[in-house]
């Protein structure tokens, strides 16, 4: 059947009147009241569920990957998207169609007006996308979602069911004005995923963090799993396309796998997707999930926009690297994996995120940096960002090219002496990465 687009982009415009992802009303009243009509389909299926601050979509679409090679139906729900809203919501490893989306819109409309009509405050956009993903997962069915959290964990919409497994990613600071200014803080609202009787499958932590983290499991009589600890990476090599792992997991070594990702956070993300997927299958000492399933698993990961190579030739890639710690594992990996003679920076962030440490992060790996905008209301003025940029990069090493299109052929001109020593690297947002990847015709995945 032939997409409708208009269909499509009606239904993006009617969401799009409602609030942002960017604004939210901590409660869950709104959410329950529309799930509670659609008959709470969140409850018809297990559900992995993942937070952090950075590395949840990667692990997101790691897991979903060893559940689909496994032999598993799968759903997944992450967000933002970088290029096309149906990326949100996937079934069986792949995003739903726009005649899908706008389907299962449609389908739930009425009771969304049902909801609407008894609360103050309307559902917001990531609660109407929630209902829609659970609705979806309910009607293919699933075997399994792997649901990744919108912001926070607590009152994150996501969070009306109870997840068998919750895997918390790393933790530092950002959406500090909902979630505080401090790690502990933060760690507490994200920790609020981890339910009684469930399995935390938790990152690598500050003390912080993780001190709060284990105040949850205990208080709610969890199990945990933690990386370095219970599971990890016991070895990486770069390789050709991505690296090869060794991973401890729960059930044992897992040798030989080709991850086709770059950087050690990946390799960390990969050790979370296979934890969380053992803890699902009541994995232990012993009790392995089949080896080749896992190597095929991990072998097709596909993770747009997460240092990903657009072209070559000058080698430019893309990364959705969105605040400072984000930032410093891109700047480690393009470090340690790639030998650029010399690597020129394309960023362009969002005016309410810490570009100056995002830019600070990324400094000691990049030559030159080119300074532009996205389509995004909420994109930092380039002119504004260039002030921030003086006292870290000096006002000879940066332009500013208000066009992200300008900007990213100035940074091809500014490698083309390098023969094939030059690259690109395109960040700063999310909305900065799925642009350039359309600007370099890549469908969204």
């Amino acid at each position: 059947m032939e997409t409708n687009l208009d269909e499509f982009l009606d239904v993006e415009n009617e969401l799009n009147q409602r609030w942002p992802e960017t604004k939210l009303e901590p409660s869950l009243d709104r959410i329950k009241a529309l799930a509670h009509v659609l008959g709470d389909p969140q409850t018809n299926y297990p559900v992995v569920q993942l937070t952090g601050t950075n590395g949840k979509t990667s692990t997101s679409r790691m897991a979903d990957a060893l559940f689909t090679r496994i032999g598993l139906r799968t759903g997944r729900y992450t967000s933002p998207h970088l290029q096309l809203a149906t990326e949100r919501i996937s079934l069986d490893n792949q995003p739903i169609d726009p005649d899908r989306y706008v389907e299962v819109y449609r389908d739930i409309e009425p009771y969304i007006a049902m909801a609407d009509a008894k609360s103050e405050i309307r559902l917001s956009k990531f609660e109407v996308l929630t209902a829609m993903a659970y609705a979806a997962f309910a009607d293919a069915p699933v075997d399994v979602a792997v649901v990744e959290v919108g912001l926070g964990g607590t009152w994150d919409a996501t969070s009306i069911m109870d997840a068998k497994i919750a895997v918390v990613t790393p933790i530092g600071l950002d959406h500090t004005e909902y979630l505080g200014n401090r790690v502990e803080d933060i760690a507490r609202e994200k920790a609020g995923i981890i339910k009684p009787d469930s399995v935390a499958i938790v990152g690598e932590q500050t003390p912080e963090a993780m001190k709060v983290i284990l105040e949850r499991v205990a208080e709610v009589d969890a199990m945990i799993a933690r990386f370095g600890s219970e599971f990890g990476v016991i070895s990486r090599a770069v390789a050709v396309g991505g690296q090869m792992i060794t991973l401890q997991g729960l059930g044992g070594v897992y040798e030989d796998i080709f991850l086709p990702l770059h950087g050690e956070h990946q390799a960390a993300n990969a050790a979370l997707a296979l934890a969380s997927v053992e803890a699902f299958f009541g994995a232990g000492p012993e009790r392995q999930i089949d080896i080749e399933a896992v190597r095929e698993g991990f072998a097709s990961v596909v993770t747009p926009g997460r240092l990903e190579r657009v072209r070559s030739s000058p080698n430019v890639f893309v990364d959705a690297a969105h605040n400072p710690h984000g930032a410093a594992a891109l700047a480690r990996a393009l470090d340690s994996e790639f030998g650029f003679r010399k690597l020129v920076a394309v960023v362009a962030v969002m005016s309410d995120k810490d570009a100056e440490g995002i830019l600070s992060a990324l400094e000691p790996v990049v030559q030159e940096l080119v300074i532009t905008t996205n389509s995004s209301p909420r994109a930092m003025d380039p002119d504004v960002l260039a002030g921030i940029a003086v006292p870290i990069f000096g006002e000879d090493r940066f332009e500013v090219r208000p066009r992200l299109d300008d900007a990213i052929e100035e940074a091809i001109h500014l490698t083309e002496d390098e023969l094939s020593g030059g690259g690109v690297i395109v960040t700063g947002s999310v909305v900065t990465a799925g642009e350039a990847r359309a600007l370099f015709g890549k469908e969204p995945a």
